[in-house]
């Protein structure tokens, strides 16, 4: 997957889940890994990339 189709999806799924958008990006990342799904694996790991970026730094 192209960094733009990850971040197009990481945009859409933070709009729709707000904070929880990286959680589940990482929840499906997980499930693929397990799967042995190693591509889509990755591709999740993209986009919870993107969404993380988004969010910014955690503020203390």
């Amino acid at each position: 997957m192209d960094v733009m189709k990850a971040s197009e999806i990481a945009h859409a799924l933070y709009r729709a889940r707000g904070d929880k958008a990286e959680y589940e990006a990482a929840q499906r990342e997980q499930q693929f890994r397990a799967e042995g799904n190693t591509d889509e694996a990755a591709n999740w790991r993209a986009i919870r990339g993107s969404i993380r970026q988004m969010r910014g730094a955690n503020q203390s």
